[in-house]
């Protein structure tokens, strides 16, 4: 028996008119899986970079986007039971009334964290506490940060700061205020100053990059001098993304973009260099890591603490879908954006 649903649906790749909602249906979960009402989806470069077709190793269209929601159990599992409210990485299909879900990917949401906090949590911060364990950041390193205001930007220099690094970064200048604010030393992207300013600091000791291989090019040369001494510093350049187009051209189809693999090598190849002091490394969540539940459910415990504030940028209804592809990168503030799936 099938229930009736709306979902966001990408017909084809290309603009924003190729996403859509639309009215469709869903049938009972499988054996080993768990029917879960979205409350939210999360929404990021991921998305607009799938309607354009050009995220690494997608699924063909038509596809049904959202990476990570919060909603609420609406079938028993074997841990799980209805009206639980959880939270999950999907890569797919969040932006639905309904979705089935392996229970083994679930994760209780504990009281005093809300579905919002628990959406931006099982994307954009458990990206920014995987990208910070990536590369060991630890107290008094100069760390730097492009897109600092972003969801996953602003998550990162929060972390680095729990672990008392001093981070610099870049974002749109309305909102150097706020990271100022945040304690942090935000640039402009553009003008450049921030690789002269950084190199004569002597580099940073970790660079997280999601804007691709023009801006990795430039993020490899704030790394600390090259050098093969034994007492030099070191420095790690961690990419994670290619959102540059997706942020100067969010209506953009990505039928000029080249294969969106092909920076990877680039980037990577530089670890070719023998004794070097200097290294890249390229991150990729996955909910199948071993460290992903753990790094989750340390983030919930930091948000019961109070030690991190999960800041929401904006939320769209899932109706405005259109808007949200269009809107994404402008506005004011820093953190996530989410889908509202539900009104609770």
């Amino acid at each position: 028996m099938s229930t009736q649903i709306r979902k966001v649906v990408i017909a084809e790749f290309g603009d924003v008119s190729k996403v859509n909602v639309e009215t469709s249906s869903i049938e009972k979960p499988k054996s080993g899986e768990v029917q879960v009402a979205p409350i939210f989806s999360g929404f990021s470069g991921a998305d607009i970079n799938m309607r354009r077709g050009q995220y690494p190793l997608q699924r063909k269209a038509p596809l049904t986007p959202g990476y990570c929601l919060a909603g609420r159990a609406t079938t028993d599992g074997v841990h799980i039971r209805t009206g639980d409210l959880v939270a999950c990485l999907t890569v797919y299909d969040a932006q639905a009334e309904l979705v089935n879900l392996p229970e083994k990917y679930l994760i209780r949401v504990p009281d005093g964290v809300s579905p919002e906090a628990a959406t931006a949590i099982a994307l954009d911060w458990a990206t920014a506490l995987g990208l910070v364990e990536k590369a060991k950041v630890a107290q008094g390193q100069r760390v730097f940060v492009h897109g600092a205001s972003g969801a996953v930007g602003y998550a990162i220099m929060k972390l680095c700061q729990l672990r008392g690094a001093v981070v610099y970064g870049t974002a749109s200048e309305r909102n150097h205020t706020v990271l100022k604010a945040q304690g942090g030393n935000p640039f402009v992207y553009t003008n450049k100053d921030w690789m002269k300013a950084i190199q004569e600091l002597g580099g940073a000791h970790a660079v997280f990059d999601a804007l691709g291989d023009a801006s990795w090019a430039e993020s490899y040369e704030i790394l600390p001098p090259c050098s093969a001494g034994s007492d030099s510093e070191k420095g790690i350049l961690v990419a994670y993304g290619q959102n540059q187009q997706a942020l100067t051209d969010a209506n953009s189809s990505g039928k000029d973009a080249g294969n969106p693999l092909v920076p990877f090598a680039k980037l990577l190849i530089k670890n070719v260099k023998i004794f070097s002091n200097r290294r890249t490394a390229f991150y990729y969540i996955t909910r199948d890591d071993a460290a992903f539940v753990p790094n989750v459910n340390a983030l919930f415990n930091m948000v019961k603490e109070k030690k991190i504030d999960v800041i929401i940028k904006n939320t769209w209804d899932m109706e405005d879908i259109q808007t949200a592809h269009q809107n994404w990168a402008s506005g004011t503030g820093v953190g996530s954006n989410l889908i509202r799936i539900a009104k609770v």
